[in-house]
């Protein structure tokens, strides 16, 4: 049977909103859920949660984080990835020690750490007392705290659980890996195959922009990234539809079933919204994230959430609280809410979600 982008659609929809479960089975099922410090009104790695988990509430991630035996780790994106995504990915070194790891101030913060078994940035200022150093944003920061986000990005570290939104470290001693071609391609298989099974149905040139990000996730092996898309190309499910080829993990069939009626407020940074060049072909608009865009030039809202209705984005809507209060700002594609009878009780319902979810009183 041919493929039609309405197929395409109710694909990405389907597979990415399953069925809502278990905290540990969604985040296994994802293997990543990016992060985002704004809260607005939460965070993005709880609004991508709240669809796929049973009664989930902002910040059970972080709560939980402990027992959950995931880590926060860079991946195409910085996040929280399982503990086998983290295990491909490390150690981020071509052979040996990561370069971090052989300076005098490096060895002796990680002998510090050792010693103290888990700690807060502030015990190092306080420790080392350290000078300041330009950030990533053009801002000051403790020369520690910059060799804490090297050490952890290379594995050394590894975030044991928050504190008031602040990461805890503690030493992260990797198991010795071999690093022979098989495997180095084993692992690169499994980390773009985690990658399409979190943004499928994947159009060529997103997963040709996808596989080159995990140049982030595994920089030992950026050479031989091409390759890996080589392979994945060839051994991946796929399509030509709507002018683009899509792919999606070998094996699974496209849902024919209609999708559920209800609508869903999406962040940013959720599977089905991410890929902007995907979601342009998929529902015809272009969708701007403006948190960071000046006032004066932004067109939804700072923190404007997608608004998906059955398998379609149809508008978007800015959230807020206001004595206790959700407020809720919506626009839509087409300049009015749908007609369907059903579209106001579903909003309603996803209201009294929303306000579940930031543990508020029913409006």
């Amino acid at each position: 049977m041919a493929i039609a982008l309405d197929d395409l659609r109710r694909f990405a929809v389907v597979r990415s909103l399953f069925p809502p479960t278990t905290l540990r089975r969604a985040v296994e099922r994802l293997a990543f859920v990016q992060a985002d410090p704004i809260r607005a009104p939460a965070r993005a790695q709880d609004l991508i949660l709240r669809h796929r988990v049973k009664g989930y509430r902002a910040g059970d991630l972080e709560r939980r984080y402990a027992s959950l035996g995931i880590a926060e780790d860079v991946f195409i994106n910085y996040g929280f990835v399982t503990s086998a995504v983290q295990a491909l990915m490390h150690p981020r070194a071509a052979g040996g020690r990561p370069p971090a790891a052989r300076t005098k101030a490096a060895s002796s913060l990680l002998d510090f750490v050792r010693g103290r078994g888990e700690v807060h940035p502030r015990h190092l200022v306080e420790h080392f007392q350290p000078r300041s150093v330009t950030n990533y944003w053009g801002g000051s920061s403790a020369a520690t705290t910059h060799l804490l986000d090297k050490l952890h990005y290379q594995g050394l570290l590894r975030v044991t659980r928050r504190e008031g939104g602040i990461r805890l470290y503690a030493v992260h001693d990797h198991p010795p890996r071999q690093s022979d071609r098989e495997l180095r391609d084993q692992y690169l298989d499994g980390l773009v195959d985690v990658v399409v099974n979190c943004y499928a149905p994947v159009p060529g040139p997103s997963l040709s922009m996808i596989v080159a990000r995990l140049r982030y996730a595994a920089p030992q092996w950026q050479p031989h990234l091409k390759r890996a898309l080589a392979r994945a190309k060839a051994r991946l499910s796929h399509a030509h539809v709507g002018g683009v080829d899509w792919y999606w993990p070998a094996g699974e069939r496209l849902p024919r079933q209609p999708v559920k009626a209800s609508v869903r407020f999406l962040a940013p940074f959720d599977p089905i919204v991410w890929d902007r060049f995907r979601f342009e072909r998929l529902w015809g608009w272009q969708y701007r994230f403006e948190a960071y865009t000046p006032v004066a030039k932004r067109k939804l809202g700072y923190y404007a959430l997608p608004m998906l209705w059955r398998d379609r984005v149809i508008g978007w809507g800015t959230f807020s609280v206001h004595q206790g209060k959700l407020q809720v700002k919506t626009g839509y594609v087409s300049s009015r809410p749908p007609a369907d009878r059903g579209f106001t009780t579903a909003m309603a319902e996803e209201m009294a979600r929303f306000e579940a979810f930031l543990g508020l009183p029913p409006g």
